[in-house]
Parts: C-alpha cells; sequence; structure tokens
C-alpha cells in the first residue's frame, strides 16, 4: 500500500513530512475536487491522510476513497452527533470492517452534549460499543468530545481498568482535566485549527502540558480552517498552518515538531505506516 509515486512528490517539495490525521473526504465539499486536493496535500508536506466515516451506512464510499488513492486512509463509526439518527453500531460490524487493510481506526465516537444533550445516552451506548471495537481489533479508537467533560473521564478510565485501548482524542478543545486524564491513560491529543486562532490560547496552553510525543495533528476539513484561512474551507494541506503554531507551542524548529508527530501518528496508528518503514 505504499504510495511510492506520492512520497517521491513529497521529497521534491522538500517540506517537512505530516500526516492529517483527521478529515472528512467524502463530504460534498469536496466532490469531484480529491486528485487536486491530494496533489495540494502533497506540496504542503501532507504525505498521508485519514478519512473518517461519521455514519456507518457511507462506509462503502469512504472505504472507496483509500481505496482510489494512496495517501488516504480510513476510519469508520457512529459521530456521537448522529448517534440518536443511525442504528446502534455493533462490535462485531466494526471488527469486521477493521479487516480491511486501509481501516486504521475505530471512530470517530464520543460524547456531545453542546449540541446533542438530550441524547446523552445513546451516545454512551454507542461509545462502549466503539472501545470495545478498539480492544478486540486492537486499532485506535478516536474520540469527539465537547462539553462533556466529566462523562468522557470517567467512561475513558473505567473502561480502560476493564481492559487496555489506544486512544486518540481529536480536535481536542475541552479542558485541561480531560487532557490530563487521557494523558495519564496514554492516550494521544490531535491538535486542530482551533489551536492557531488568536483567542485559542487556552487549548495551545493545554497542548503546551502535554508530552510532545503524545500530540498528533488534523484539519478536521472541510471544518475549522486554522489561520490564515479561517472561515473557509478547510482541507488537508492546511495542517502544515497548524503544524507550525505546534512547534511554536513546543518552542521545536518545524521540520523537528513534524517529524516528532509523523513517529506519533505511526505509534498510534501502525497500519497506517508504510511497508518500507515497517519492515
Amino acid at each position: 500500500m505504499e504510495d511510492t509515486t506520492n512520497r517521491a512528490k513529497l521529497i521534491m517539495t522538500k517540506a517537512p513530512l505530516i500526516t492529517d490525521s483527521h478529515c472528512h473526504l467524502d463530504f460534498p465539499d469536496f466532490d469531484g475536487e480529491h486528485e487536486a486536493l491530494i496533489e495540494r496535500a502533497a506540496e504542503a508536506g501532507v504525505g498521508r491522510m485519514v478519512t473518517i466515516c461519521t455514519r456507518l451506512k457511507n462506509e462503502p464510499q469512504v472505504r472507496a476513497l483509500a481505496e482510489k488513492y494512496d495517501p488516504v486512509f480510513y476510519a469508520a463509526g457512529t459521530h456521537p452527533m448522529s448517534a440518536a439518527e443511525e442504528p446502534l453500531a455493533t462490535v462485531e460490524e466494526l471488527v469486521a470492517m477493521a479487516k480491511h487493510p486501509k481501516f486504521v481506526g475505530i471512530g470517530e465516537s464520543g460524547l456531545d452534549y453542546h449540541y446533542t444533550a438530550e441524547s446523552a445516552e445513546i451516545q454512551k451506548q454507542s461509545l462502549y460499543v466503539h472501545i470495545e471495537a478498539a480492544r478486540q481489533t486492537g486499532l485506535p479508537l478516536i474520540i469527539h468530545a465537547r462539553a462533556a467533560d466529566e462523562d468522557m473521564a470517567r467512561i475513558l478510565s473505567d473502561e480502560y481498568a476493564n481492559g487496555a485501548y489506544s486512544c486518540v482524542m481529536h480536535c481536542y478543545c475541552s479542558g485541561p482535566e480531560l487532557a490530563k486524564t487521557c494523558v495519564d491513560l496514554g492516550f494521544y491529543l490531535s491538535m486542530s485549527g482551533i489551536a492557531t486562532f488568536k483567542k485559542s490560547q487556552e487549548v495551545r496552553d493545554i497542548f503546551a502540558a502535554a508530552p510532545v510525543d503524545r500530540v498528533l495533528v488534523e484539519t478536521d476539513s472541510p471544518y475549522l480552517a486554522p489561520t490564515p484561512f479561517r472561515g473557509k474551507r478547510n482541507e488537508p494541506a492546511y495542517t502544515a498552518h497548524t503544524a507550525k503554531v505546534g512547534a511554536e507551542v513546543f518552542g521545536m524548529d518545524y521540520a523537528e515538531f513534524a517529524a516528532q508527530t509523523e513517529a506519533n501518528f505511526e505509534r498510534l496508528f501502525t497500519k497506517a505506516v508504510p511497508k518500507a518503514v515497517a519492515a
């Protein structure tokens, strides 16, 4: 599955290699533009991207993108904001999907009490299913958390005590207590474009307090475009802008920070490691 052509282009750009660990390439915002999108990403140094399926009924379309484009890997789950609208996922179907060679993570799942607090109970049921699937497959759990810090910390901790699993808190912008709980469990925090916003100093401070070997970068595109593109459609190439802010947060050279996040990504998303590296 190694994309030698794309990696050759990346080397020619001399841009430090980074990975967009969370995007949504199946969304209509990108219709008819995937090849150009991936080309722009390569020019920016973004050599891999993980596209996330948020409703399991859409898994075939998301899988097709990963099959068509070498730099694209995928994950699937039921987004917490969709949990009340979709059939409850089963551990068995997630485990079956995970057999695909480019399926690299479980989710995104989680809790969102900001927009969908009324469905909290079904969100929790769905989360438990995804945690068990992550345990059984050994793939990282991808978590969306918003306005649910106490319940999220309790569930993740209690479930970890029942059996270890790996996890990334995608687009982290919750509080410092939840971040500490997750880091203490050995989980990862993913930095999105939010960290580049002028008023996001608290988010930057949370990342600065985390171990740098537990940090990933992402776009969550088409949402949350980083400065200087805030308010516009986001895309994987813009991961570089977030990573540059990440380097500043940790007081590191950009190339050094990029290499660190690449090592972090490959430690967590082991199925997305090129064969030549994994061998």
